[in-house]
């Protein structure tokens, strides 16, 4: 007679993304359910667990010592995500990690080995891979309909940080994982690999469009400024890249090359969107959305067989959510909530996990080689 596992019990730690996704998101998913938050600053604490009415420590080590956490998701900014994690493995927790999951790839590799040996599941929030209608395309490609993938091109072009007015903080400076390549990157390598291959080489070409931010109130006084950043005017310089311009060649499903193209921006006003296209033996296959309000909600899917034009792919039912928000970002995260408590459960790897988050963060150390001094 089988059992029902009980609900995976889940700490968060970090309150943006934390609180506005993988709250809601956790408390969705049938196979897991929170029941602590973490924050640094007691003050920002006390108001989230008012609202979410539960029970928060600002002391980490406290958190994990608490017996009623199972597992702990490390949503803060990248800085201090390997620490917390590696702290929270050697206390014997399973892990959910956002990207980038750390600073570099050796930091990863050595989660990645740690979390082996203490026989946790770590699972990297990589959650474009669990969009409907990007299974549907990774579905479609194993298939065999696309034949022998020739070329990839993906674009992903936004305006999120095109207002220059927009305030200093740790996304514009590198030795904090800020940046177009943390930020969008780490999901892009994911999803190329994810659909053809790893990536064998590539090179990159890094730039900064906006090299000064305007400083948040109140940094002086926190001291959250490194020596030599002030400019004049209470401006800040920003040293992380804002675009960059990737070529990769990935090995294919066959054991061949395929040359890949990315370009990525968070200033582009008016930006296109997120759109790959893939080009094979077989025919093209694009996806592509250019609603920038929300990555997940309206996002399309085409096909051209032979020559013939590109023809809109209905959604496929199988791919979809039982349930969506107005923020699109929670559906996604609750699957892949989902997959890791089951993964816990049943004993087995996670992926998305640190195998992938390693390949994905080896591309952005590569990437950024030289262009961070």
């Amino acid at each position: 007679m089988s059992t029902i596992a009980p609900p995976l019990r889940v700490a968060i730690a970090g309150l943006g993304f934390g609180e506005k996704v993988h709250l809601p998101a956790l408390r969705a998913c049938a196979s897991s359910e929170p029941v602590a938050l973490w924050h640094p600053r007691q003050e920002r604490l006390e108001a989230a667990c008012r609202k979410a009415e539960l029970p928060g420590h600002s002391d980490f080590t406290a958190l994990l010592d608490d017996p009623a956490v199972d597992a702990v998701v490390i949503a803060t900014p990248p800085a201090p995500r390997f620490a917390l994690a590696r702290q929270a493995l050697e206390a014997g927790k399973h892990v959910m990690l956002e990207k980038p999951v750390a600073l570099c790839a050796e930091d990863a590799e050595e989660l990645q080995r740690l979390a082996l040996s203490n026989k946790l599941t770590v699972a990297v929030d990589f959650e474009y891979r669990a969009v409907p209608l990007f299974q549907q395309l990774e579905a479609l490609i194993r298939s065999g309909e696309l034949g022998e993938p020739y070329l990839v091109k993906l674009d992903w072009l936004m305006g999120s940080r095109a207002d220059g007015g927009r305030p200093w903080n740790w996304y514009s400076q590198c030795s904090e994982g800020g940046g177009v390549l943390g930020a969008l990157g780490t999901h892009a390598f994911d999803t190329l690999h994810w659909l053809v291959g790893p990536t064998r080489s590539l090179r990159a070409q890094l730039s900064t469009a906006i090299h000064q931010r305007p400083l948040p109130e109140g940094s002086l006084a926190q001291g959250s400024l490194a020596e030599g950043s002030l400019a004049e005017g209470s401006l800040a310089t920003v040293d992380a890249e804002d675009i960059a311009l990737v070529q990769l060649e990935l090995e294919g499903p066959s054991g061949a090359p395929v040359p890949a193209q990315m370009t990525l921006a968070s200033v582009t006003r008016r930006g296109r969107g997120y759109w790959i296209e893939l080009y094979g033996s077989g025919g093209t296959v694009v996806l592509g959305s250019d609603n920038q309000a929300d990555y997940v909600h309206g996002f399309g899917l085409w096909q051209s067989q032979g020559g013939e034009p590109l023809r809109p792919i209905e959604p496929d039912p199988q791919w979809a959510f039982e349930r969506t928000w107005e923020d699109g970002r929670i559906a996604p995260v609750e699957r892949i909530h989902g997959w890791w408590s089951q993964a816990i459960a049943q004993g087995r790897p996670m992926v998305p996990g640190l195998g992938e988050g390693v390949l994905s963060q080896r591309c952005c150390d590569w990437a950024r080689k030289g262009f961070c001094s």
